[in-house]
């Protein structure tokens, strides 16, 4: 994972990647804002999404050709 930083040139912030620039805006707390959500979106993508069909996760659906036959209440 890269190394992030924000560095004051002049009147902007500019966010660095390593060693190479990537971004000025004009406020540090946008910057600092920025690179959070850089972080959590490169880590959401590297942490493996189930799928909703997955076997490992549980699920509400239910196939009516599966299910046993109930007695009726009377």
């Amino acid at each position: 994972m890269k190394i992030y930083s924000i560095v004051k040139i002049g009147d902007e912030y500019v966010v660095r990647a390593g060693e190479k620039s990537v971004l000025r805006v004009a406020s540090r707390r946008r910057a600092a804002r920025l690179v959070t959500d850089a972080v959590e979106l490169l880590d959401s993508l590297a942490s493996p999404q189930l799928s909703p069909h997955d076997p490992g996760e549980p699920s509400i659906a239910c196939d009516p050709e599966s299910m046993p036959d109930l007695p009726e209440v009377p």
